[in-house]
């Protein structure tokens, strides 16, 4: 058995009921979301969406980094975007963990130094998210008509709180 088959046959599986094509790749609900990669969040049910709704760029921390910012760029003037919602979340490992922790992690377990890798942990999570919010309104491609805003889930009760 292949490294992947248990995927590959899911995948069939899905494949012999699939129903969503056809859609034309745009965001129907015009929302565009940057959220972290954890599976806790699920982020189209979280929201009340279904599939062509949105547009899902995901992370470690949920932050907007310069690949976030492009998918934005794009998703406002290609894609049907007209709102952005940043939503990193509660007990992240991004902003539990310093940097010295996370390399120290991840050194153990590889047996060598990798200081030399940047995790970009999150000190002050409010702080980043304000900081976050304020790089997307403030993008001069992001047209100011779209709104944006900052929230964090809370992976326990699997409410939004908007911050920003």
């Amino acid at each position: 058995m292949g490294d992947f088959d248990d995927l590959l046959k899911a995948n069939h599986d899905f494949a012999d009921t699939f129903d969503l094509g056809g859609f034309d790749g745009k965001a129907h609900a015009g929302v565009a979301l940057v959220t972290c990669m954890d599976s806790r969040i699920d982020p189209l049910r979280m929201l009340g969406l279904k599939h062509g709704d949105a547009k899902i760029f995901r992370n470690p921390g949920g932050r907007i980094t310069e690949a976030a910012l492009e998918a934005l760029v794009l998703g406002t003037h290609l894609l049907g975007v007209d709102r952005i919602l940043v939503v990193p979340h509660t007990r992240c490992a991004m902003a539990a963990n310093s940097e010295a922790d996370i390399h120290d992690k991840i050194g153990a377990q590889v047996g060598h130094d990798v200081t030399w890798h940047a995790f970009h942990v999150i000190p002050d999570q409010k702080l980043a998210l304000e900081e976050d919010v304020r790089k997307v309104r403030s993008h001069p491609l992001i047209p100011e008509s779209v709104r944006v805003g900052g929230f964090i889930y809370d992976v326990d009760s699997g409410l939004l709180e908007q911050l920003v």
